[in-house]
């Protein structure tokens, strides 16, 4: 009950900020900035973690995959020394003047690519008619080879295709018969797997 004459006081029991929207509005924001600023460490944190692993990871994926391309080497290689012994049954005495000519005796079931290239051409290696009479006189001398480019073999008279290589200069993982590099890597028909031929280029003139 009011006295006459007082003046009526306001209520004080608590704060007047309280049932002030703004308040809590701007704690809100408070609050959802820590979290977002926790969450882009956080994130920081996984894209380094992820880039380190992708450093270590990249080159062992690289690594393995060239591995494969070098056994793939070796097998497609054998197919076509493989290949030129077939067709040597068939044809006594005689070798194919293109690799073509594999698939059409059926020799070879298809025309295999050089896996180390992106081209996927093959270096060919024929029969080395070149002298002759040094080879008799030099017994000791080794086999001697033709290596050419796939294109250079319609300019080669009566080209005697023995077998093939990559066309690749660049060093390999694995050894393979004692060769570091993809153009040592030979694959023919009657190459002795204990020694290196002597290796003729194409354009390249014996030397004495």
């Amino acid at each position: 009950m009011s006295v006459p004459g007082q003046t009526k006081k306001p209520w004080m029991g608590h704060s007047t900020t309280r049932g002030n929207p703004g308040s809590f509005i701007i704690i809100n924001q408070r609050l959802m900035a820590k979290r977002r600023g926790y969450t882009l460490i956080i994130l920081m944190i996984a894209i380094t973690v992820l880039s380190i692993g992708l450093l270590v990871a990249i080159p062992i994926w690289q690594t393995q995959i060239q591995r494969e391309k070098e056994e793939e080497l070796i097998f497609r290689g054998k197919q076509y020394v493989e290949a030129v012994r077939l067709y040597q049954l068939k044809h006594p005495g005689s070798f194919p003047e293109n690799l073509e000519k594999l698939v059409e005796e059926k020799c070879l079931r298809k025309l295999f690519k050089d896996p180390i290239t992106e081209h996927g051409e093959w270096d060919i290696i024929l029969l080395y008619r070149g002298g002759q009479m040094k080879r008799r006189k030099k017994m000791k001398s080794p086999q001697r080879i033709l290596v050419a480019p796939l294109k250079a073999l319609s300019s080669i008279d009566s080209a005697r295709i023995i077998g093939v290589v990559s066309s690749s200069t660049k060093k390999s993982i694995k050894i393979y018969l004692d060769q570091e590099t993809y153009d040592k890597w030979l694959f023919f028909y009657g190459q002795d797997p204990k020694k290196m031929p002597g290796i003729i280029y194409y354009g390249q003139e014996e030397e004495d």
